[in-house]
């Protein structure tokens, strides 16, 4: 519990009625969860607007309200203050709240467009490895040392990010690796957080349905980089065009790791197959089991970001030739009769393009290459065409179907990514709009020695149609399929 004056230190007041001397028990920004003695946010979403629920908030105990905009009608004995952005504001008022708890340990920032979960994960891996106690805070799963928590955000809220850095500092943390997305960095969820780091992996086509430009989304990715204190480092991808853009305002020390450019950590590809991946990093070869250039990439930027955090160069070359690949992401099987099923994570036209391009890189192609592929609904529906182009030019058939297509019809999101198919390609194509039976024709499809790549859900183990999440695992469903096909 912690006084309402001490929890708002930072935050940008316009007015305050009443007294901000009363003793606070919880935040919440969702009225549901108010009870006796909590403040509650009211904050602007994109859905709803927290200021419609204030007078439910109060009955249900509050005993303070933040807003931007003060009621018509206050309340006597309730204590209401006015900020200027009331998810800044939360931001600020959770750190205080939890005893600013990422000052007691590294936290470091990953963010682009791909690559921040598979980048996060292996640095909690490899700090793992290297006998550290080590926080994670990813699109997969949250970590505080070895136990494990369900994530629901890429980027969670700003209470529930504190409230985990503050497990983390009571369980002794000393490194935590966290994905920041673009709707974290513009809705503050990241504010008032202490980074020791930042690293940028891409980036490309997405969310343009949230930030309407592409300008608008890099300038938001930029935002992260310019408010790193001069203390922390900014490590972003020379290879990117947008890499250097991270890098114009930061005052944060500046390094670079690239494939193809001239930067301070320099990766060349040795062997690249479904074994695996060697390496020659900065004059040191190093093998692992992550597949793909895409992934050479992930590993330049995870050498690099434990070097600057101060690892060995020969400790952290060990640790990466023992990391495991990540949940979701080029996860793979090789069933009896020898067909082998790729399940990723890749939702965007760029990393559906690497990872197909990663596969007919190492494949004979003297086999199929049969892509399962759908979009999301209620996104950002300009890259469906896209997405539609790629594989088909990419895969040799391909098996439009749904992904999640929340509140929108799973047919006419499939038109959408049809839209992108060239005349040529037409033959490749064909439409199961239910995903269990778009994978079993993948199956069947399948003869020895060919690849089949269900791409866009990964890691999910559920279906979102129409506000109902529903158990389905890529994984586990075409693994159950070509295991009843060598029956």
């Amino acid at each position: 519990m912690k006084l309402l004056k001490d929890i708002l230190y930072r935050v940008s007041l316009e007015a305050v009625v009443g007294n901000t001397a009363v003793t606070v028990n919880e935040i919440h920004f969702d009225s549901r969860k108010v009870s006796f003695n909590d403040v509650f946010v009211a904050i602007k979403g994109t859905l709803s607007d927290g200021h419609r629920f204030i007078e439910k908030a109060i009955e249900q105990g509050a005993l303070a309200v933040i807003c931007e905009e003060m009621p018509k009608n206050t309340v006597n004995g309730i204590t209401y203050v006015q900020v200027k952005d009331s998810q800044q504001a939360l931001a600020y008022m959770a750190a205080n709240f939890y005893d600013d708890p990422s000052k007691n340990l590294k936290l470091v920032g990953v963010t682009g467009t791909n690559g921040k979960t598979t980048v996060a994960s292996l640095l909690y891996q490899l700090f793992t490895k290297a006998g550290f106690k080590v926080g994670l805070l990813s699109t997969v799963q949250i970590r505080v040392g070895e136990e494990t928590f369900k994530a629901t955000h890429t980027t969670p809220d700003s209470v529930t990010i504190n409230s985990y850095l503050k497990k983390m500092n009571e369980a002794g943390v000393e490194y935590c690796f966290m994905e920041v997305s673009s709707h974290g960095i513009a809705q503050h969820r990241t504010t008032g957080l202490h980074f020791a780091g930042g690293i940028f992996t891409n980036l490309t086509h997405e969310h343009l349905d949230y930030h309407n430009t592409f300008a608008e989304y890099r300038d938001v990715k930029k935002a992260f980089f310019d408010q790193l204190p001069a203390s922390a480092f900014a490590l972003t991808n020379a290879d990117d065009k947008n890499g250097k853009v991270m890098l114009q305002n930061t005052k944060a020390k500046k390094y670079t790791y690239a494939l193809k450019s001239v930067a301070d950590y320099k990766a060349q590809i040795l062997e690249n197959d479904f074994g695996g991946l060697l390496l020659k990093v900065n004059d040191h070869e190093v093998w692992t089991k992550l597949i793909g250039n895409f992934n050479a990439y992930n590993v330049l930027a995870i050498f690099a970001a434990s070097e600057l955090l101060g690892l060995q160069t020969v400790e952290s070359l060990r640790h990466i030739s023992e990391l495991e690949a990540v949940s979701g992401r080029f996860q793979y099987y090789i069933s009896e009769g020898k067909i082998t099923a790729i399940v990723d994570y890749a939702h965007t036209p760029d990393a559906l393009q690497n990872v197909l391009e990663t596969i007919n890189s190492i494949r004979t192609k003297n086999e199929e290459l049969i892509t399962v592929v759908g979009c999301g609904g209620d996104r950002d529906r300009t890259k469906r065409p896209k997405m539609g182009h790629i594989a088909s030019a990419l895969s040799t058939k391909v098996i439009f179907t749904s992904d999640n297509p929340r509140t929108e019809d799973p047919d006419k999101i499939i038109e959408e990514i049809e839209e992108g198919v060239e005349p040529q390609n037409f033959k490749k194509i064909m439409s199961v709009t239910n995903r269990r039976q778009a994978i079993k024709a993948a199956c069947q499809m399948a003869e020895k020695k060919d690849i089949i790549l269900i791409a866009g859900k990964g890691h999910e183990t559920y279906q979102e149609i129409n506000g109902e999440r529903k158990d389905f695992d890529d994984l586990k469903i075409v693994t159950e399929f070509l295991k009843e096909l060598n029956k």
